[in-house]
């Protein structure tokens, strides 16, 4: 099954499920296995990102350009980068 098409690198998604429930979080990286990998750059940091079933998050139709360009370069982006771009959906 083709994960791209569901979420992108750089999205803003909503934990539903879990501890991390009804936080928000950036894709930061895509399984070929129905999940992907989600840092807020606080508590679930880009070094440790924390890997979630689609099913389990909400997707929102934004997403982060320059977090965005600096994963598909495969480039790291900082934890300031994460947090600041998702300080207006907190």
């Amino acid at each position: 099954m083709d994960c791209g098409n569901t979420l992108k690198l750089g999205q803003v998604v909503k934990a539903l499920a879990g501890r991390d429930k009804d936080k928000v979080f950036l894709v930061v990286g895509i399984t070929d296995d129905n999940c992907v990998y989600i840092a807020d750059g606080a508590k679930r940091r880009i070094e440790a990102p924390k890997r979630k079933k689609i099913k389990h998050l909400q997707k929102y139709n934004l997403i982060s350009e320059s977090i965005n360009e600096k994963l598909v370069k495969g480039e790291r982006p900082d934890n300031s980068e994460i947090k600041k771009e998702l300080s207006a959906y907190r």
